[in-house]
């Protein structure tokens, strides 16, 4: 689950973890767009790209300690997001939604298992 802590407001009931070579890569790739209550964490991550996707994203930038850096509103297939130096990690989600998140908001994520996200295959 992805909270929003300075909003109290859930973004995420499900966040599927992108933590491997294969998976960062990949990311949604031939994937079907996220649902609503579903989040793509992409850790390491500082830049992504959305080159062979059929969807646009709203991309999220966090820190270390999971504090929005950036926000990457309704990215269009076949872009390159910006590069952001200090994000640890990003977070998509299926711009066909609303998402309460703005820069400097703290984000937390709950109950997250290694292995809970996409696979490489």
């Amino acid at each position: 689950m992805l909270i929003n802590v300075t909003r109290d407001a859930v973004l995420a009931e499900r966040l599927l973890v992108a933590d491997s070579f294969f998976a960062r890569l990949r990311g949604l790739i031939g994937h079907a767009p996220l649902a609503d209550d579903a989040a793509l964490w992409i850790r390491p991550c500082q830049q992504v790209h959305t080159h062979f996707m059929r969807y646009a994203l709203h991309v999220v930038f966090l820190d270390a300690e999971q504090r929005v850096l950036r926000v990457a509103q309704a990215m269009r297939p076949w872009r390159v997001s910006p590069w952001v130096r200090q994000a640890r990690s990003v977070i998509e989600f299926n711009a066909g939604r609303r998402i309460e998140v703005a820069e400097g908001d703290r984000l937390r994520i709950v109950e997250c298992f290694p292995g809970s996200g996409l696979s490489p295959g």
